[in-house]
């Protein structure tokens, strides 16, 4: 019996923190807290009407997922990057990708690579006539379509190097498809890429590619400076 009640409150902490993180993980990414934001347990418990359990364990799986660091003796910070490590960021990748790219469309033809080509063909037609999806979700899509291309090169140096970058972008990749119609473009943009690459087109699947990122980066540059200066707004 005692027992079963432990469990039944084990469910219940893991459920009110799951709450806590989904709503935590929507203020970071869209910048309602500014950089390094102090996150105290007091003030989140009076914040979501909790006892600390499940604020500790909220915290726990931030901290794990990269959305807050914590600080030796003095709580949590959020963990935002300044734009110009973000910047930083985008060169490497810009550099990796397409140079992926390019080995990809010089490699010559295997069926291996054909069926994943066919298969990323098949999945971006689906997506760009398929209702909008959350921006969540369609970072994570995103994000497997680069893994798959990096992955067919068979470096697995250069695999490992863009999802490293690829992870610190993720909070970056979801602020960029709020827009419907950029999610909609990225649709048409990896088709381009996939059919460059598929025609043995090297300077076009670098064209197509540079194209993709190059906008994923003007706006999240544009958009992460309208959000800090909301951010810090609300903090004065």
């Amino acid at each position: 019996m005692t027992k079963a009640i432990d469990r039944r409150k084990k469910r219940g902490v893991s459920n009110l923190s799951s709450s806590i993180v989904t709503t935590l993980k929507e203020h970071i990414v869209h910048w309602h807290y500014p950089p390094e934001h102090r996150l105290t347990e007091d003030e989140l418990c009076k914040t979501f009407g909790v006892s600390r359990s499940p604020v500790r364990e909220a915290l726990r799986v931030l901290a794990s997922d990269g959305f807050v660091k914590r600080l030796p003796n003095r709580g949590y910070v959020v963990k935002q990057y300044r734009i110009e490590e973000i910047e930083e960021l985008y060169e490497m990748r810009v550099a990796l990708e397409l140079y992926t790219v390019e080995r990809l469309a010089t490699k010559g033809p295997s069926a291996q690579l054909a069926t994943e080509l066919n298969d990323l063909k098949h999945t971006w037609t689906e997506l760009l006539r398929e209702s909008p999806k959350k921006p969540e979700e369609f970072a994570i899509l995103d994000t497997l379509f680069h893994d798959t291309l990096a992955r067919a090169v068979g470096n697995k140096s250069l695999l490992r190097q863009l999802r490293t970058i690829n992870e610190r972008l993720t909070l970056f990749r979801m602020l960029d498809f709020e827009n419907e119609e950029r999610a909609e473009r990225t649709c048409r943009q990896h088709l381009e890429i996939v059919k460059r690459i598929m025609a043995e087109d090297a300077p076009g699947a670098r064209a197509a590619m540079q194209e993709n990122i190059q906008e994923g980066r003007t706006n999240i540059r544009t958009a992460i400076k309208d959000a800090l200066a909301r951010a810090y707004l609300k903090k004065t």
